[in-house]
């Protein structure tokens, strides 16, 4: 994988959220570059690495320090997806949690959590952050509460945590994290680490059922293989980046870059209903508008960037593709 993602539905909990603490949506959407519709796109998966960004302005619209911890008081309980079908069909809730621990990349290609049993104590390592988004206080309180009010609503309010460990500094308001979260919570450890009752591992699901439970593996182990076929898309986006001013960006040469031939190529994208012309177009038109929208390089400088031979072909795809003209465009965004 050459970039990490998250799933759709971390975002969309935490709009919902904000949407509870009165935060101007709109104005947060323009400040991250994103509007409504982008939330609703079709197995949606945000860049890992904007983790930072997202908080950053977060904390800077809301002026509140403790951003984090006080949107996940507001968080919606995880809801709906496999890995809540995973633990709800097991047996017992150890069960269920190895079981969505083997599924993790449904909720972020950075996700690498696991279980260590201690005796009478045991807990989950929490690695859900990668690279720069390591070690951010607002994304580990938030999406620490997320994950406790999961755990509280699939096993009908029976976990309950012992202690949390944070790898980020010590905040200045301790007493009101330990309130929040209701147990003991440390700073400035090594990595996060929810501890509870080894005797949690075996509380039994109400809902267990067997023939259910093959349907929701087989239903989760689906939907990674979609996602690592989507992972191709990713690859051919960054090669057509490398190729784009070249003007020799064809299914070929990316293919070859790849490794392969172009019919496997052909038949990946296939398969996940995508085709190399419209990534190539997707890519350029993307880009076009950054360029028309962000800068101020010239049209036929644009045209060369996005590897069109000349600019009535680049005139003729845009007004395709937007409805407007460059020049339009261009207008129409400052």
């Amino acid at each position: 994988m050459s970039e990490l993602k998250d799933a759709g539905i971390m975002i969309r909990l935490a709009f919902q959220a904000l949407i509870k603490t009165g935060v101007d949506i709109p104005a947060l959407f323009s400040k991250l570059g994103i509007d409504e519709s982008y939330l609703q796109t079709v197995h949606l998966r945000t860049p890992h690495a904007a983790q930072p960004l997202f908080w950053g302005v977060l904390e800077d619209q809301t002026a509140d320090p403790d951003i984090g911890l006080h949107l996940g008081q507001h968080l919606p309980v995880f809801k709906g997806q496999v890995i809540e079908y995973l633990f709800l069909s097991s047996p017992t809730f150890g069960d269920g949690l190895r079981r969505a621990l083997s599924y993790q990349r449904l909720i972020s290609d950075a996700a690498d959590s696991d279980l260590v049993v201690e005796s009478e104590r045991c807990f989950l390592r929490v690695v859900t952050a990668s690279g720069g988004a390591k070690k951010i206080r607002h994304f580990n309180e938030c999406f620490a509460q997320g994950m406790i009010a999961f755990f509280k609503s699939i096993t009908d309010n029976a976990f309950v945590p012992k202690y949390f460990e944070f790898d980020h500094e010590e905040p200045e308001n301790v007493d009101e994290v330990k309130r929040v979260f209701g147990c003991e919570v440390m700073f400035g450890c090594t990595e996060n680490r929810l501890y509870f009752d080894t005797a949690m591992l075996e509380h039994r699901s109400p809902h267990a059922e067997p023939e259910l439970l093959v349907l929701h593996e087989q239903f989760a182990s689906d939907q990674v293989a979609r996602i690592e076929k989507e992972d191709v898309v990713v690859q051919v986006n960054k090669i057509i980046a490398e190729l784009l001013d070249s003007g020799d960006v064809t299914l070929e040469t990316v293919a070859d870059r790849l490794a392969i031939k172009p019919r496997s190529l052909r038949t990946k994208l296939t398969d996940i209903d995508n085709n190399f012309n419209q990534i190539l177009a997707d890519f350029r038109y993307k880009l076009s508008r950054r360029l028309l929208a962000k800068t101020n390089e010239s049209i036929d400088e644009i045209v060369y960037l996005t590897g069109f031979s000349e600019p009535s072909t680049f005139y003729r795809a845009f007004k395709r593709w937007s409805g407007m003209t460059p020049i339009e465009y261009r207008k129409s965004k400052q």
